[in-house]
């Protein structure tokens, strides 16, 4: 009996204990959903109770982890509006209205369920830490915290594929750990040149009773930008990264 405690004894220390690394799970995780630099094309679709819709078409440029800027293709109404986002700041650009207004991350320039934060999302562990990593047959369930107050959300609750390491479904919390909302992420489809990631994002609310968003991505393709792209001034030539 004392040999057979031995030799347990001896094998686990010849095999360490596997540690994951949240943190870079989590970045694995941004670099499945997109490249670090890129443009897309997505559709958002605001569903009301009584079953209206309301579709709004967006371009989009991102560079880096904290840089994304968006322009308004439809509705007419809403054709040539910009918005864009650096780090914890974003702003509003109306034509014909002058210079670009500050925004927060919890209003939503479309209405629905989806807020600016969401729409001008940027990668997850530029806004958050792992607190915790559990494993749970195919899945694993990241615990993140805002890393300061200005983040739209205090704590998210994340499942990801083990193999695809991509998420399946994310609830968004408060401090207190209050639901805000959910999103559900399905329909994973190859957008070439390596990304293989959902194409359909769904959202629903308790703090919104049986109203429901969309975003479905049509395009997303690698590309560099300069800096500049991203400055107030360029807010207005947005279009012109389309030609």
């Amino acid at each position: 009996m004392k040999k057979i405690l031995i030799c347990l004894f001896v094998l686990m220390i010849a095999v360490p204990a596997f540690a994951l690394d949240g943190t870079q799970l989590l970045k694995q995780i941004d670099r499945n959903l997109n490249p670090e630099s890129f443009e897309m094309y997505r559709k958002l679709i605001n569903v009301e109770p009584d079953g209206r819709k309301k579709d709004f078409v967006l371009f989009s440029v991102k560079k880096g982890v904290d840089k994304i800027a968006a322009l308004f293709l439809e509705p007419a109404s809403e054709r040539g509006r910009s918005t864009l986002r650096l780090g914890d700041n974003m702003w509003l650009y109306i034509p014909n209205v002058g210079k670009p207004i500050r925004i927060t991350s919890l209003q939503s320039v479309i209405g629905g369920v989806f807020n600016n934060s969401d729409i001008l999302q940027l990668d997850y562990a530029a806004e958050y830490d792992v607190v915790k990593v559990d494993e749970s047959g195919s899945e694993y369930l990241l615990l993140l915290k805002a890393k300061n107050k200005t983040v739209a959300y205090d704590r998210l609750k994340m499942w990801a594929d083990k193999n695809k390491k991509l998420p399946t479904k994310i609830e968004c919390r408060t401090e207190a750990d209050m639901l805000i909302k959910t999103l559900y992420f399905k329909q994973t489809k190859d957008f070439g040149g390596g990304t293989v990631r959902p194409s359909y994002i769904e959202t629903d609310s308790p703090l919104y009773k049986d109203y429901k968003s969309v975003m479905i991505f049509a395009k997303i393709q690698k590309k560099d930008f300069k800096d500049e792209v991203f400055t107030l001034t360029f807010m207005p030539n947005i279009d012109s990264l389309r030609k």
